[in-house]
């Protein structure tokens, strides 16, 4: 069923941060207003205390159908679209391509390819890149993870401008280890050019930390994961980061990068979604089945969704956003309007991004709980608007 009216009217949802159920307007693909649904109304669409929010912000992917953003080439324009769409199709509305650590060479290259494909009109049912994530190659070598050692770089502001190239307009956030930076004058830097600075592969300090944060660094990458343990005499990061209030940090809730303890610890001790925003850190099979995939120069394994080096080291997902929602609504960890709001509202506020309001694209997903089964169930519903 399509549409062919510019007004639309969708009654009885619940929206992130509303406690009554809100009648919403839509008239030529945007939200005109949202209102109690006090009054009984004509209503094309009754979502009966669904839940209804804008698609999802993915602000960690690596890739998508075997293409890897750190390998892109002018080539690979059209696979980009069929990744975006497919993002779509899991209800992704943004996202980041993230590139990892490599040759500046290759950065540069995937970058250039990034900033002209985000020049094109973004096309109807594809998701829309808004920039890239750079993960390194400013990164401790002691909590490198999986990024390969030999492309490592001291964080030096000369470093940082020669990454950046000319591209530092399409970088909406950089990855780095602020103990790297001796002179303390690389993130008063990034910040200048309006680039996001996220703490992430670290050995921080809580009072290196702490000192990252004052100079404007928000956000933590993939908490838990590639920095110290929480421990009760040495906060660290981690734990300077959670009792911040103007930082929020990335998690994946696959289960596996983070067990789901402490999946619950952190979104309580973060007030969930004013603190914490989900990812899907995936790799470039996402999309594909399990199986063994190149990966730099390297090869992984994916085994139900999760990515391992052959010597075992966890180098992420297969997974995409939403299953994340689905794990934490399930494992009880968060309500309904918590969990929807880790993969909606939560990554774009800590990108300063517009939420669900009056005048969004109507981009909008509703979502039905099934409590009996504790299931979560999400349809994308532009074809009716």
């Amino acid at each position: 069923m399509t549409s062919t009216k510019t007004s639309f009217i969708i009654t009885n949802g619940r929206l992130v941060g509303y406690s009554d159920l809100q009648t919403l307007v839509i008239e030529n693909g945007k939200i005109k207003s949202i209102q109690p649904s006090h009054f009984k109304t004509n209503s094309d669409l009754d979502l009966e205390g669904d839940y209804l929010s804008l698609g999802g912000v993915d602000l960690q992917i690596n890739g998508g159908l075997g293409l890897a953003f750190p390998d892109l080439c002018f080539d690979d324009i059209d696979k980009l679209h069929d990744i975006c769409a497919y993002l779509w199709s899991t209800g992704v509305d943004q996202f980041l391509p993230t590139i990892v650590t490599t040759s500046v060479e290759k950065i540069h290259q995937s970058l250039k390819v990034i900033q002209e494909f985000k020049r094109e009109k973004p096309r109807k049912n594809e998701a829309e890149i808004i920039g890239v994530h750079l993960e390194g190659p400013f990164l401790n070598y002691e909590k490198r993870g999986a990024h390969p050692p030999e492309y490592l770089l001291s964080l030096t502001l000369d470093n940082i401008k020669i990454v950046l190239g000319a591209y530092a307009d399409v970088v909406k956030i950089i990855t780095l280890a602020p103990e790297l930076d001796e002179k303390k004058e690389v993130i008063p830097y990034l910040q200048s050019l309006g680039i996001v600075i996220s703490l992430g592969h670290s050995q921080a300090t809580a009072e290196e930390a702490m000192i990252a944060f004052q100079q404007g660094a928000s956000m933590v990458t993939h908490a838990f994961n590639a920095m110290p343990n929480l421990h009760h005499r040495q906060a660290g990061l981690l734990g300077e980061a959670i009792v911040n209030p103007h930082v929020y940090c990335g998690l994946i809730a696959d289960g596996n990068h983070v067990c789901p303890t402490m999946l619950k610890l952190i979104l309580q001790a973060s007030n969930y979604h004013q603190g914490v925003f989900v990812v899907s850190d995936a790799l470039a099979p996402i999309g594909l089945g399990d199986g063994v995939y190149p990966w730099d120069s390297r090869t992984i394994e994916v085994k139900n969704g999760t990515a391992r080096l052959p010597d075992g080291t966890l180098s992420g997902t297969t997974l995409p956003l939403f299953v994340g929602v689905q794990n934490l609504y399930e494992w009880g960890i968060c309500n309904i309007e918590d969990a929807i709001a880790l993969v909606t509202d939560a990554p774009r506020k800590a990108l300063k991004m517009p939420c669900l309001e009056v005048s969004s694209p109507a981009n909008l997903i509703r979502w039905h709980e099934d409590k009996q089964n504790k299931k979560l169930h999400w349809q994308r519903i532009n074809n009716l608007i």
